[in-house]
C-alpha cells in the first residue's frame, strides 16, 4: 500500500467476473473496491467479516439466480473489502498506522464521495456488520438500510478478547496455519457443515480454506487487532434512523449478541431472521433462506424483484433455485406488516432442509 493523502486516486483493473476493481486511495490509506452492476442505480454496499473478502463471503448469495433478479436488477453492487484483503494484495507495511474501527467506517464515506454516492443501503457480515452499523451511526443521512448477518454490537467479552488474542499470536509466529484455519471456520460455519454432517467435505468448507490461503497475515492480525478493540454500540442503536433486517444463524458463536442488537434498535425499526442449522455465515451456508426476507425488506423502500418465481407450488419445487424449495419461512414474515413496508419486529426462524 501506498501512503495514504487527502487526495483519492484510482487504478482500475478489468476481472473475469462481470465488473471491475477499483484501489481507492483514501487518507487511511487504499481500499479495494468491486463493482458489480450499472453505476446509475441505486446503490448496495458490502463489507465481509475478518479474513474474507467479497468473494469468500458474498459469492454464495449472489450467484443465485433469484438474488440476481432482485439485487442486481435494483442496485449497483460496490464489495469493499478490509484494508489489504483483496485477491492478489500485498503486505502492508509495517510503518503504515495500525486503523481502528472508526478509521474503517470513516475510509466507506471517503469511497462513497469517491463514486458520488449520497444514499446507500449496507449488507455486512459479523465485523463487517459492526462496521456497516457504526458508518450508519456515524453518517444517518447516508444509510437508507442495514441488512446485517450474526452482527456484534458490543464491546468484547474478555472471553472473545483473549481469543482474538491467540488468533493474532497464531498469525504473527505461524502465519495462515491449520490451527488458525480451523478457529475461523469454527467462526464461520456450523458444526454440522464442518464435520461433513450431511455427507462429504462441503465445497463451501474446501473452497473457503482455499481462499483463506491465500490471505496475508499481517492483514488479517491488523483487521482483527481494529475488531478486537471496538467499542460499545449499544447506547447508539436506538439512534438509527434507517429500518434493519437481520439474520442470524442458530449455531453462530454471535447469536445472543445479534438478538441483543435486535432488541436494542427497537421493536419499530428491526426485524430480526434466525436460520436453522447454520452458523454465522448465512450467505454462504444457507443463502436462498435469505431471499425471501430480504425480497419483503426491499419492498418497503420500493424495489422489487424483475420477475416474481410464486407462480404455483410444482414451479417451486422443481426450481432448484426457488427459496421456498429451501426454506420454510414463518408466515407472518411473509407479510408486509412483518418486513419491508413497516417491518414489525418478529423472531422469526427459517428452517433449512439439506
Amino acid at each position: 500500500m501506498g501512503e495514504s493523502s487527502d487526495s483519492v486516486s484510482i487504478d482500475i483493473n478489468m476481472v473475469p467476473f462481470g465488473g471491475k476493481e477499483f484501489l481507492v486511495k483514501t487518507s487511511r490509506g487504499c481500499l479495494s473496491v468491486f463493482v458489480c452492476g450499472d453505476q446509475e442505480k441505486p446503490a448496495l454496499i458490502t463489507y465481509p467479516d475478518v479474513a474474507l473478502n467479497y468473494m469468500s463471503c458474498f459469492q454464495g448469495l449472489f450467484v443465485c439466480p433469484d438474488a440476481a433478479s432482485l439485487l442486481l436488477h435494483n442496485f449497483c453492487i460496490y464489495h469493499i473489502d478490509a484494508p489489504g484483503h483483496e485477491l492478489g494484495a500485498n503486505v502492508i507495511s509495517s510503518d503504515v498506522p495500525l486503523l481502528s474501527v472508526d478509521d474503517l467506517a470513516d475510509q466507506i464515506a471517503e469511497v462513497l464521495d469517491f463514486f458520488g454516492l449520497k444514499r446507500v443501503l449496507c449488507l455486512g457480515v459479523t465485523a463487517g456488520a459492526y462496521i456497516l452499523t457504526l458508518f450508519a451511526i456515524k453518517y444517518k443521512e447516508r444509510v437508507l438500510g442495514l441488512i446485517l448477518v450474526s452482527p456484534v454490537c458490543k464491546a468484547p467479552t474478555w472471553t472473545e478478547w483473549l481469543y482474538n488474542k491467540v488468533l493474532m499470536n497464531l498469525l504473527y509466529f505461524y502465519g495462515m496455519c491449520g490451527v488458525l484455519k480451523e478457529c475461523l471456520l469454527q467462526r464461520y460455519f456450523s458444526k454440522e457443515l464442518r464435520y461433513g454432517v450431511h455427507g462429504a467435505e462441503s465445497e463451501i468448507i474446501q473452497a473457503c480454506v482455499n481462499l483463506l490461503d491465500e490471505r496475508q497475515s499481517p492483514n488479517v492480525m491488523r483487521f482483527l487487532q481494529a475488531i478486537n478493540k471496538r467499542h460499545d454500540l449499544t447506547d447508539d442503536l436506538k439512534k438509527l434512523q434507517c429500518k434493519t433486517l437481520i439474520f442470524v444463524g442458530e449455531s453462530s458463536p454471535f447469536h445472543t449478541e445479534s438478538v441483543h442488537m435486535s432488541t436494542k434498535i427497537g421493536r419499530k425499526n428491526c426485524t430480526l431472521v434466525e436460520v436453522k442449522a447454520c452458523g454465522s455465515l448465512v450467505t454462504e451456508e444457507h443463502p436462498l433462506a435469505m431471499l425471501v426476507p430480504i425480497e419483503f425488506f426491499l419492498m418497503g423502500f420500493g424495489f422489487y424483484r424483475q420477475q416474481l418465481h410464486f407462480a404455483n407450488s410444482s414451479s417451486n419445487s422443481s426450481n432448484p433455485s426457488s427459496p421456498s424449495s429451501h426454506s420454510c419461512i414463518a408466515p407472518e414474515l411473509l407479510s408486509p406488516e412483518g418486513l419491508g413496508i413497516k417491518l414489525k419486529p418478529i423472531k422469526t426462524r427459517a428452517d433449512v432442509e439439506i
